[in-house]
């Protein structure tokens, strides 16, 4: 399917990409079930990231997901803490090992 010709001049929005994809003759029911997935996960993609839904109606528009949910790319990962913070993390409820050196 073509891309469109104009894009919006604030970027894409829930309203925009479902016209955009009516526009060319898809639903969003209709790509889930294309793509093997359950409808509610592509309902989902408004409101919560689904790598999997974002991918297939990305590719569908031709366009990349960055362009259509900027906020959620670049995908981050998880930091690592510093060992300083290790503390900080052991659970509070587990007893601390004895001091064997004092005893």
């Amino acid at each position: 399917m073509p891309k469109p010709i104009e894009l919006p001049p604030n970027g894409w929005d829930k309203d925009y990409i479902i016209g955009e994809l009516h526009r060319q003759g898809m639903t969003l029911r209709r790509l889930a079930e294309i793509q093997g997935m359950h409808p509610n996960s592509f309902s989902h993609v408004w409101t919560r990231p689904v790598r999997k839904a974002e991918a297939a109606i990305a590719e569908f528009l031709e366009t990349p997901p960055q362009d259509l949910w900027p906020d959620r790319y670049p995908i981050r990962t998880a930091r690592i803490l510093s060992s300083k913070y290790e503390k900080l993390n052991a659970s509070q409820k587990r007893r601390a090992a004895p001091d064997r050196k004092a005893a």
